[in-house]
Formats: C-alpha cells, structure tokens, sequence
C-alpha cells in the first residue's frame, strides 16, 4: 500500500452501514456516510470517492467480524473491491473510563487500523468448509437445546417431588422412569411433552453425527481427520470441526503462533519490572477452543501409556510416524497433567487448559509435517 491508497472503514450493522475513508498522504478522515445495510450503497460510496481522489486510486475495504460473517465480503470482492474481515481481538484497545463509543468512531477506527495494518485479518473459508462449518455449529446448537431441555425435565420432577432413586440419570433405566411417571392432572401432559421434545432432539442429533461421519469421509478431509483422530480425546467431529474452523494450519508459523490465535496462551500485565501473569487471552476462535478443552478432560483419565482400543481403532490405517508422534503426544500430555494435579496441587481446570495449549501445538504439527 502507498500514498494511492484511500482506506474505507465499514462499522458493519445488520441495518446499517457507518463508512469513513482515511488518507496516509493528508492524514485525515473524510466522508462520513451512514447508508443501509446493502453492498451495493458500498459500491456507490466507493464511485463516488474516485471522482474526488482520482480514478487510479486504490480503495481497501474492511469490517469487523461479527454478525455479517463472510457475505459483505464475498459481495464486494465478486466486484472486485479490496476487502478484508478484521479480527476484533487483535485490534488496539482504547483505554479510558471516559471512552466514546459511536459507529463514526468505530469506522475511523477501523480505517486507521487497516491504514497502519494494525490488525489481524480474518481467514476466508473455502466455500465448502464454510458449508460445513456451519452444519457442525447447527449440531452443536441442537446439543445445548437438549442439554436445556434435561434441565427443565430435572426442574420439574424436583418441584414435583419426583425423585429418581438410581445412581445416575439419563442412562435408559432413568429414561424408562420418567415415561413411567403418572403425575396427576395437567402435569402427566406436561411431562409427556418433555419428553417428546427430548427424544426429538436425541434422535436429531443422532441423524447429524451421521451426516457429520460421512462428510468426514469426503476427499479433501479424511486423510486429515484421520490424522488427528489419533490423538486422545479427539474424535471425527472435533477433528473435523477443527479443520474447517482453522482452514489452512501452515499460515502459522509456528505451533505458539497456533495456540494463541486460539486464546489459549496466558495473558500478562508488565510494566516496569512489575510483571504479572494473567489467565488466558481468550482470543480468536471460541469454538476450536471449547472443543480442544473438552478434549484435554480425556488425559485426566486412564493410565499412562495406556491405548484403548477405541484409540487403536482410529489410529489404524495411519503412516506409523503419524501414530507414533500421537502416541509421543497423548503420553506426554497424560503425564503432565497428572503431574500438574497430584505433584504441583494444581486445579484441574488450569492443568486441562494447559493441556489443551499443548495439544494445540501437537495438532499444528501433525497438520504442517512437523511430527519429527
């Protein structure tokens, strides 16, 4: 980017569009436009800038990820405008108590940031992996419906005075309690209708796990999912799911680099020689990170070194470096975490974000080669 170069600043709302342009050669902002939420309005802003900078200059485009996802972008690109979806986590924080937050100051804020590059951009999924990805979110949104609705059933046999003597519920026994409850009046229809909202949803979510295995099949993911299938706790959804939500693993350069657009490295607050560790950042993608944790709670169980034969089930057909380096892996993760809890009285939660760090790393390395 030089001089020729005018930078448009999209704060980006489902009605609206607040658009502001920005000049390295004058320093400057111009032309504060509100317009509805349509890329063509953008497209006539963007003309109408040509007539006052001249027609040989560069207009980039940018916006905050959020709720538009990638459609703005894929409609400006497809008339060929520079644009890029900028990571909201790694732009700068204006700090203050007295801070002024209006769509005119996000889009100059955005404008400068994409002036001075200072920004992560957002990576563009293939069209397929966007498909995917979203079918796999879809499941997971039925999965807290369902999580909501054995709430509800609980809450309602407890006001009820409903009490379920087995060891553990929702196994079929507990299931086959619940249909045989007959609360008197109303309540029986009520319970009935839980019921059936539950074993809707089961059944649902049975038929997405399905449909989830065999697009895992398809060329362009199996070999992959296959990979990462040999690490422990990570099976053909997460592995699936991983690979969509990152897309390309080599645009890391290294496995830190990895860990911590995932949020999973320690933030820290230093100033002086004060240095002061703080939990993880958080940033970047919430999904990968939910799943690579729930996958951490695996090494909190079983002995180490130990393979089940479920885990020797997913490594079958694998090259043997590919499984020996996720051996390498699961046995060191396993160790560290029993080390962190019963050696240094670490909690449990802290040691499986740890772990989930490092699995992270093992992850990158089985997907960029690196598994020497």
């Amino acid at each position: 980017m030089d001089y020729n170069t005018v930078f448009i600043g999209m704060d980006a709302h489902t009605e609206k569009f607040s658009l502001c342009c920005y000049s390295i050669e004058k320093d400057e902002f111009s032309h504060p436009h509100t317009t509805a939420a349509d890329y063509k309005h953008v497209l006539a802003y963007i003309a109408s800038l040509r007539s006052v900078f001249g027609e040989n200059t560069t207009f980039l485009c940018g916006y905050e990820a959020g709720c538009l996802g990638f459609t703005l972008y894929h409609q400006l690109t497809e008339h060929n405008v520079n644009c890029v979806i900028l990571a909201p986590t790694t732009m700068p924080v204006v700090k203050g108590k007295k801070q002024i937050k209006t769509d005119k100051r996000d889009a100059r804020r955005i404008a400068k940031c994409l002036a001075y590059h200072d920004y992560s951009p957002v990576h563009i999924p293939t069209q397929q992996d966007e498909q995917v990805r979203e079918y796999i979110r879809m499941r997971a949104d039925h999965k807290l419906a369902l999580k909501k609705i054995k709430q509800q059933i609980c809450a309602f046999c407890i006001r009820h005075n409903l009490r379920y003597e087995g060891r553990s519920h929702w196994t079929v026994a507990h299931i086959s309690w619940l249909k045989s409850l007959k609360p008197a009046g109303l309540y029986d229809e009520i319970l009935k209708e839980y019921l059936l909202t539950l074993e809707n949803l089961t059944n649902k979510i049975e038929r997405f796990d399905q449909r989830i295995s065999e697009l895992a099949t398809k060329e362009e993911y199996s070999e992959n999912v296959r990979k990462l299938s040999c690490f422990l706790g990570v099976q053909t959804q997460t592995a699936l799911s991983c690979i969509v939500e990152v897309g390309d693993f080599k645009r890391f350069p290294s496995a830190e680099k990895f860990a911590s657009y995932l949020g999973l490295v320690p933030g820290e607050d230093s100033s002086g020689d004060s240095r002061k560790r703080l939990g993880i950042t958080k940033a970047g993608n919430t999904n990968v990170r939910r799943l690579l944790v729930e996958a951490a709670q695996s090494y909190g169980r079983g002995q180490t070194g130990h393979k089940s034969k479920a885990l020797k089930a997913r490594q079958q057909g694998n090259p043997p470096e590919v499984i020996a380096y996720a051996d390498k892996a699961n046995e060191r993760l396993r160790r560290k975490y029993y080390k962190m809890v019963l050696s240094h009285g670490k909690k449990a939660n802290v040691a499986k974000t740890a772990i989930a760090r490092e699995l992270a790393c093992f992850m990158w390395g089985m997907m960029t080669g690196n598994i020497a």
